[in-house]
């Protein structure tokens, strides 16, 4: 039988075989895949490890209560508790700012009774106001309210555009009176089923909608008049930059726009070419990073916005824990967007002492006929070299330089957190930080610290107290800042700030004779102060929420509480493996210590040259090997078997051999 007849008739004969075999195995694959959109989603199925997987953990927050996967911890961090919060409370002032322009008052749990017993009126005195108020409207009419859980038709229209487990949306749900919806929205199909399930869980599926979709696209898809959302919150993992184009078209006139950043190493400094990819801006390494990260975050929605004839009003900006959050209203008007340029500033920064200048990018100037004249503005406001210590200056920006707070409406959410403290967990802490925030002075951008103004100048550090009562004594104004427990914000010039500094420095005198003579320290005490300062304590110096011991800073809330890690497909980010990983990854870019006796193990491997030479005189003392060559037979090598070595010294016997021993 010739070759080709053979490979025929194996061919035929083995062809059934093989369809069998390839339609079992399809069969088993098929089995194997219960469901196809599991492996879309990056859940792989794995038997025993997947009924573990489906046990499930309850949390409760506020009036919530959300069950989510116990392997994915990555759904909920308990540390932004404080986040959650502010926002309800936040969103909740802002509501009943908006409804009461509609006549509708709002019902918020456990407040009414509160005012009772703050006001401390009577049963009849309160009949009586009622009756007074009811007096006002036509015969026929009720006063209409606005309940938590109740659909109010007049009502906000919210958006979650980065929902994860829902419990941000469902908690406005269950503490937000006067909503008219609630859209969770989140573009993976495992956390849009599990926001489905916390939703019928917490009875709120008629005011919370979950949505599937891009949150870009979906806001996008909201920019009529007619069809935008009231507020929208965004908290996203890392970087908003995406998302803020869209969210300025979507929001609607006046409405309110939260956005979370928690990458405070690009927005410190750490990075800032990458800061000025995200957010337009060039940040520095300051000690007040954290406001300016702030400022930051505020010029860039401003720049967002201003590309569509809007401009941003910041009612409220805070920096917490790992990040920093911000709540601004947004409204339309080429006038005022003609404006912009003159609230946005660059920001000179000296690299020896610290001192810092704002140089605004636009100018607005009075016109003839009550006209507003706006211009390029006129700069810099410093000299190629410090006035104080004659180093360089770096350029950052440009940021947000006019007031990041509406103080008249953190007063109304402060008095509001305060005579109903059991609404939220974190009130103490809502309550702390607003009181500070009240305080701070709004006209003046960024802030000097107690710990730099003092290394600077290599001197101890004075107090608090008396540094504030110094500035007071002087004439000039000074607050703290929430952003940073040492910080000194003031509208002194640099110059009076250093006189101050000088005076210290004479109670407190410095070695100069250590001091080189081309630091900064050197040549900021070698000038005279013009202005005496006088420590003497001042009883305006303490503020009232110092004096109040009001919860103003507050520590590491828990162990490793920042940032949790990204969120995988398949949720397997179990607790142990986390705390290996962070274990792992401690320190990881510093070198750690060498132990003596293994760098003096390392070192005996090489020969002393000096001994070679017969000129070292540390004998066993010395950290090289003293080692003596072995005598060697020429004869017994080929000429192609004896290595190359730079040394003639091999090392001595119990030594280890080879590359690679450190």
């Amino acid at each position: 039988m010739s070759r080709a007849r053979i490979v025929l008739w194996l061919r035929l004969t083995l062809r059934p075989a093989c369809s069998l075999y390839r339609a079992r195995f399809m069969e088993e694959q098929t089995q194997g895949l219960r469901n196809p959109g599991e492996m879309e989603n990056g859940i792989e199925p794995c038997g025993e490890e997947c009924a573990s997987e489906a046990q499930e953990t309850t949390v409760t927050e506020g009036a919530a209560k959300i069950a989510f996967p116990s392997a994915n911890e990555v759904f909920y961090n308990p540390v932004q508790e404080f986040n959650r919060d502010l926002t309800c409370a936040v969103i909740t002032e802002f509501a009943r700012v908006q409804l009461a322009a509609k006549g509708i008052q709002i019902k918020v749990p456990g407040e009414k009774d509160v005012q009772k017993v703050v006001v401390d009126l009577s049963e009849q005195e309160e009949e009586n106001a009622e009756l007074k108020e009811g007096a006002n409207l036509a015969p026929g009419d009720q006063p209409r309210t606005a309940a938590v859980g109740e659909i109010c038709e007049e009502g906000l229209r919210v958006l979650e555009g980065l929902a994860a487990s829902g419990l941000r949306s469902i908690r406005f749900a269950r503490e937000v009176p006067g909503l008219q919806s609630v859209v969770a929205n989140d573009a993976s199909a495992r956390a849009v089923d599990l926001i489905n399930r916390n939703v019928q869980l917490n009875g709120v599926a008629h005011l919370v909608h979950p949505r599937q979709a891009d949150a870009r696209m979906l806001m996008y898809q909201h920019q009529k008049a007619s069809e935008r959302f009231d507020v929208i919150d965004l908290d996203p993992y890392g970087s908003p930059a995406p998302f803020l184009d869209a969210a300025v078209q979507a929001v609607s006139e006046g409405g309110l726009l939260c956005v979370t950043c928690t990458d405070m190493a690009v927005l410190a400094g750490n990075s800032g070419e990458t800061c000025y990819s995200k957010y337009g801006a060039m940040a520095l390494k300051s000690r007040a990073c954290h406001e300016m990260a702030l400022r930051i975050v505020l010029h860039s929605l401003d720049l967002r916005a201003n590309c569509y004839q809007r401009f941003v009003v910041p009612l409220l900006s805070v920096s917490a824990d790992f990040y920093v959050r911000v709540f601004v209203r947004v409204f339309t008007g080429q006038a005022k967007v003609k404006a912009s340029a003159s609230k946005q500033a660059l920001v000179f920064q000296c690299v020896g002492c610290g001192t810092f200048h704002l140089q605004r990018l636009g100018k607005a100037s009075g016109a003839s006929g009550g006209r507003v004249k706006f211009s390029a503005a006129c700069g810099p406001p410093v000299a190629p070299e410090c006035e104080h210590c004659g180093q360089r200056h770096q350029l950052g920006g440009p940021l947000w330089a006019e007031p990041i707070h509406d103080l008249d409406f953190v007063g109304r959410v402060l008095e509001a957190v305060s005579t109903n403290p059991g609404r939220f967990h974190t009130a103490e802490r809502i309550r702390g930080v607003l009181s500070v925030i009240t305080e701070e002075l709004p006209d003046v951008p960024l802030y000097y610290t107690l710990d730099q103004l003092s290394s600077t100048i290599r001197c101890s550090t004075p107090s608090l107290l008396q540094l504030r009562s110094a500035l007071l004594h002087a004439g000039f104004r000074v607050s703290l800042s929430h952003a940073c427990k040492n910080a000194v914000k003031t509208d002194a010039p640099s110059s009076a700030l250093w006189d101050v500094m000088r005076c210290w420095e004479k109670e407190c005198p410095v070695k100069r004779e250590r001091l080189s003579e081309t630091s900064p320290a050197f040549r900021i005490l070698s000038m005279e102060p013009r202005l005496q300062a006088n420590f003497t304590i001042r009883e305006d110096a303490n503020p009232s929420s110092r004096q109040r011991g009001l919860k103003r800073f507050q520590a590491n809330p828990e162990a490793n509480w920042g940032p949790r890690p990204r969120a995988r497909p398949g949720g397997k980010a179990a607790g142990g493996t986390m705390e290996e990983r962070r274990r792992l990854h401690q320190n990881k870019r510093k070198e750690p210590a060498e132990d003596p006796v293994q760098r003096a193990a390392r070192l005996k491997t090489f020969p002393c040259k000096r001994f070679k030479e017969g000129t070292c005189q540390h004998g066993d003392h010395c950290c090289y090997s003293h080692s003596s060559p072995a005598p060697e037979d020429p004869a017994d090598e080929a000429p192609g078997d004896r290595p190359e070595t730079p040394y003639q010294n091999p090392p001595g016997p119990g030594m280890a051999t080879g590359p690679g021993i450190d």
